[in-house]
């Protein structure tokens, strides 16, 4: 194997191994897709997720809901829409407002990969094992994020005593 940088920067570098742990899943992923001759972005699966089992939502309803920025959900809306998977519709309540709902298209795929999310799922559990409890480190990452953001922390590291300001 090459030098692996990221593995060599230690925790310095665990942005970039994580996103290339989501972008190793997310191809793999997307041959199990090809292989079904299915069109299908990994991206859009929380969003089809979440209309599918709750109904329609606004784009700030899944960004809440995914905990997700509003911006990205707004990104896969486009590309699921394109795709036409699913559509918007006049907010009843609020004219100004759109609401997105699943297409017939969107339903039907979603019906048709439901199996494969399902041995998805029985294969994130494997690992999860496998890897003793990865979700429960992710969990607590993103608590410890929460209550102080990687952006605070660099800051007071830069501020501190090591920190050294100009």
């Amino acid at each position: 194997m090459a030098t692996d940088h990221t593995r060599k920067r230690g925790p310095l570098a665990i942005g970039g191994r994580l996103r290339r742990l989501v972008e190793r899943m997310d191809q793999d992923a997307g041959r199990v897709y090809a292989d079904l001759g299915v069109v299908f972005e990994q991206r859009w699966w929380g969003v089809m997720e979440h209309l599918a089992e709750q109904g329609p939502a606004s784009v700030a309803e899944l960004a809440r809901a995914l905990g997700i920025t509003q911006p990205s959900v707004s990104q896969t809306r486009r590309s699921l829409e394109v795709a036409g998977l699913i559509q918007a519709q006049s907010d009843p309540r609020d004219a100004r407002s759109r609401r997105l709902d699943l297409s017939d298209q969107g339903r039907a795929l979603y019906r048709q990969l439901a199996p494969v999310w399902a041995a998805m799922d029985v294969v994130a559990v494997e690992l999860n094992a496998e890897v003793a409890d990865v979700m429960s480190m992710l969990d607590r990452l993103d608590a410890a994020l929460a209550r102080t953001s990687l952006y605070e922390r660099i800051r007071r590291a830069m501020d501190g005593p090591q920190g050294g300001k100009g």
